[in-house]
């Protein structure tokens, strides 16, 4: 008998941990501090511009879908959706009984609300584009929501994330630029904001009210760390719970015994690229040729091998290499000064007064590179730069500047003459945002000024087409024209380095990285360290 009810016990414990997708053993509480580099300049997605916003944003909102561990679109405020067979109509039926964080219920007029906010010509957004492409919006119900697109639109449902979905009943009629929902937003997500010292942390909590389910964690904080030298001695004393680690460290300074018993490192391709953008406004750089010998005179393997240590790979253009859309084939440019100093002399630069500077019509080739403060691989990749760079007769100034001031004082008002940052990527191909001649003026992500009649038509073109062989096509060539005009000279791919204390569980990576599922996470009762409500 005892051993029938014991068979029942652990049938039960099976039962639970399969279909309801918990165990007795994952416990409530504690906080996950995480260590940026820089801070958040807004949290309404649809206004953030930096990867920082939209990280912390992205606990707070949901969208109306969302990326799986292994890439495909599920849905996520939309319980399910239906695609007309023509592709131009998504209907969206949404869940029930999904609240706001003020306790109000979400419904289909939170998201017509949002879409006609995005795609209000006032809204100073990058990312209308996507949502112009409807040709009418309508609310069905009170949980259906249904676009249909003026022509086929391949990112058409991809673009229903969370950059649209905000609450009508606390921003109607207000000026979202103005208003002080950016910095206490309210969203559906598991994690409700709680407080924001700028340059210093932001603190979500838990929401007991999610529809998935509770965190488990109690508080995500994240604390703002512009040097990651000092982030990392704050790891290792126990400061922070997770970081990216720089090259170095991950090859270097974290393989002891002491340092991997107690946390864990993570290592794999991202999705991301980093890259030397020129603008190409400026009368440096509007030569092609000029472009292309810098390309070349600048060594991205010594920047792989020196500044990565080998984590990551030399970048071709804007798509990571293990990708289906990645072209393998496009021009490259390895190193070779030699070639670099010809094109320069095609283009007029020479050393004509022997000072060792190349110049032309008087005027010495010389230019400054802005990079982002706290970020010691592009500081260093800019050293490296600058040295190759100077070996061809070219000087180079190297400026860094605190995070949330370089995009708005900098890249939002086109004042740079080069720039090293990086865009993070994506599964969906589709880089009308930032190449597209239509988003050159400001706040379009077209910063560079990249402007091309035949890229524009592709881009156009890419958005159209179903068929992924013809998409294939349609974006080799993009990648081919990118590589032929280089706008950017494509550095490397770079590896994702986070590393994570060894208490939290229920960390499981996948195809989209580690952080998706989050509010999965959760550490053993006995080994909590912020025991608080």
């Amino acid at each position: 008998m005892k051993f029938g009810i014991k068979l029942l016990i652990i049938w039960c414990l099976i039962f639970y941990s399969l279909f309801c997708g918990r165990t007795p053993a994952q416990d409530y509480g504690d906080a996950l501090v995480i260590g940026t580099i820089g801070d958040a300049s807004t949290l309404i997605p649809m206004l953030a511009t930096d990867a920082a916003s939209h990280e912390v944003a992205g606990l707070i909102f949901n969208g109306l879908v969302k990326y799986d561990p292994y890439l495909n679109i599920v849905g996520d405020l939309a319980e399910r959706y239906e695609i007309s067979p023509d592709g131009r109509t998504i209907t969206f039926y949404l869940r029930k009984g999904v609240k706001w964080h003020d306790g109000v219920e979400f419904t289909a007029e939170d998201v017509m609300f949002g879409f006609r906010l995005i795609t209000d010509p006032k809204t100073p957004t990058a990312y209308a584009g996507d949502f112009l492409e409807v040709d009418k919006a309508e609310i069905v119900d009170r949980y259906t929501f249904r676009v249909h697109y003026k022509k086929p639109f391949a990112p058409a449902l991809s673009s229903w994330g969370n950059l649209v979905v905000l609450p009508k009943h606390l921003l109607k009629g207000q000026d979202i630029t103005k208003t002080d929902f950016g910095r206490h937003p309210i969203g559906t997500g598991p994690f409700r904001f709680k407080e924001w010292r700028a340059q210093e942390k932001i603190v979500l909590s838990a929401n007991p009210n999610y529809f998935d389910g509770r965190p488990y964690l109690n508080y995500i904080i994240y604390r703002v760390i512009p040097d990651p030298a000092t982030m990392f001695m704050e790891l290792k004393a126990g400061g922070i719970d997770w970081m990216g680690l720089t090259p170095l460290q991950y090859a270097r300074q974290t393989n002891s015994e002491e340092f991997l018993s107690r946390f864990r490192k993570y290592k794999y391709l991202a999705f991301s690229y980093t890259y030397l953008g020129y603008n190409l406004k400026h009368p440096l750089f509007r030569d092609k040729r000029v472009r292309q010998a810098l390309s070349y005179a600048i060594n991205k393997r010594e920047i792989v091998d020196g500044v990565l240590f080998g984590l990551g790979v030399p970048a071709t253009g804007p798509y990571k290499p293990d990708t289906w859309f990645y072209n393998p084939d496009v021009k490259r440019y390895p190193y070779d000064p030699q070639r670099a100093k010809r094109l320069l002399a095609e283009a007029g630069w020479r050393d004509t007064d022997g000072d060792g500077i190349l110049d032309k019509d008087g005027r010495p080739f010389e230019f400054t590179i802005l990079t982002n403060q706290g970020n010691l691989s592009r500081l260093l990749t800019a050293q490296i730069i600058q040295r190759r760079l100077s070996e061809i007769g070219i000087k180079v100034h190297i400026r860094t500047v605190e995070w949330t001031a370089l995009i708005h004082e900098f890249i939002d008002k086109r004042r740079f003459e080069a720039v090293i940052l990086g865009w993070t990527t994506g599964p969906e191909p589709d880089l009308y945002d930032i190449w597209h001649s239509s988003k050159i003026k400001p706040p379009g992500l077209n910063f560079v000024g990249y402007a091309n009649p035949e890229v524009d038509r592709l881009l156009e073109e890419g958005r159209r087409t179903f068929d992924r062989n013809k998409r294939k096509r349609i974006y080799d060539r993009f990648q081919e024209i990118l590589a032929e005009d280089q706008p950017y000279t494509f550095l490397y791919v770079p590896m994702a380095l986070p590393c994570i204390h060894k208490r939290f569980r229920g960390i499981k990576p996948a195809p989209i990285g580690i952080s998706y599922n989050l509010e999965r996470w959760w550490v053993p009762k006995a080994k909590q360290k912020y025991l608080l409500p």
